[in-house]
């Protein structure tokens, strides 16, 4: 644990982990599109498929990851499998041919994430003192984030300085990958186990659910309005299509979004330690309100940044609250367990979101799908207000 108020080192073992996955991650993901219509000759129609396949796979995943961590009282190994995963699938990229191998791939890559996100997440709580939970998954969520904006930058520059070739980009991508794998297999040291295998249970039956609190299944579900609340952010990059941004610089946005997103989690997790966990969260809905807002009225690109800009501060205010939030209600030996049903309604929530996002944009207005945004922030708002339990 960490002595003096100091940070564990195992949290910034996690977040490094964290970062150069993202990197390599988005080198391929923030390719992967241009890549397989411009060069495999795949439609649009399909990468949509391909993309839902991965992502509903995830979803599955991540619960039963992590009851399996809870069942076996140990959650690195998993998590090093997941990150494992994660490179092992990246050269597949490089080698395609064919949509065939590429929706291999992405199967394996998604696989991975949703075997590593919950024990990862109920792991850092393992190793953080409570007192300090907001401040390292704050930090977690900056250093992935740094990945995620440095991943496409990198990507870009890549790209322009080998006139294209897709697949060189794809082999660099490998390098920060196993560097991720290597870094959790030989840098953090777990706990013991949180129960002898003498004493293990199945975390998914139903007396083991019962011990996960009503204030904890109130968390799910307001998370889950949560997340209707905030879509996918494909919708800020068609936001800035929409206005006029040349579409070289239309990256940016989501390079903008992740910067100050980045800049703001891990402050903004320090603040949870310090004041009250409801009462941050609101704000980071009011912050999200006002983004919405903001992005439904912009006409022009100084209007499209500051909405851009708010997103990012609500997102560095909220994600690693949440994580927080749910490591605190759930029991010590049920944490891999709440971490994946959380993750699991959340995730489907956001599949919602995007869904009747699109729907709101193709046939009343890209106004319209930022309004109902900050409808779906306001109604999470009102639950808040209403919840008995402080958080």
């Amino acid at each position: 644990m960490a002595a003096g108020g100091r940070m564990p080192s195992g949290v910034w073992v996690l977040g490094f982990v964290s970062l150069l996955m993202d990197l390599s991650s988005e080198m391929v993901h923030s390719l992967l599109p241009l890549f397989l219509v411009g060069v495999l000759g795949v439609s649009v129609l399909a990468v949509g498929v391909i993309e839902g396949i991965a992502e509903s796979t995830a979803l599955i995943v991540k619960v039963f990851s992590g009851a399996l961590s809870d069942w076996l009282g140990r959650r690195k190994g998993l998590a090093v499998l997941g990150y494992a995963l994660g490179a092992l699938s990246k050269p597949a990229f490089a080698l395609a041919n064919g949509a065939g191998v590429v929706v291999a791939a992405r199967f394996v890559d998604r696989v991975g994430k949703g075997i590593r996100g919950a024990p990862r997440d109920a792991l850092l709580a393992d190793i953080t003192p409570s007192a300090m939970r907001g401040a390292a998954y704050g930090l977690r969520q900056s250093l992935d984030t740094v990945g995620a904006f440095l991943g496409p930058l990198v990507a870009t520059l890549l790209m322009l300085l080998w006139a294209g070739d897709f697949r060189a980009v794809f082999w660099v991508a490998v390098i920060p990958a196993v560097l991720s794998v290597a870094l959790l297999a030989f840098g953090l040291r777990e706990p013991a186990a949180t129960a002898p295998a003498a004493v293990r249970r199945n975390p998914i039956r139903r007396e083991a659910l019962a011990r996960l609190s009503g204030a904890y299944w109130g968390l799910v579900a307001l998370g889950a309005v949560f997340t209707l609340a905030r879509f996918s952010e494909a919708f800020l990059v068609l936001r800035a299509e929409g206005l006029g941004v040349a579409v070289a610089f239309v990256p940016l946005v989501m390079v903008a979004m992740n910067l100050v997103y980045a800049a703001t989690a891990y402050p903004f997790g320090r603040l949870a330690d310090r004041i009250s966990r409801r009462a941050l969260l609101a704000g980071g809905l009011l912050v999200l309100i006002a983004a919405d807002l903001v992005l439904a009225s912009a006409t022009h690109w100084g209007a499209l940044l500051a909405g851009v800009a708010l997103w990012g501060v609500h997102m560095g205010m909220t994600q690693g609250l949440l994580a927080a939030m749910v490591a605190d209600a759930a029991p010590d030996d049920l944490r891999g367990t709440a971490f994946g049903f959380f993750n699991l309604v959340s995730g489907l929530a956001m599949l919602v979101a995007s869904v009747l996002a699109g729907l709101l944009w193709q046939f009343v207005g890209p106004a319209w799908t930022f309004l109902a945004g900050a409808v779906f922030a306001a109604l999470a708002l009102l639950g808040l207000a209403l919840k008995r339990r402080p958080g």
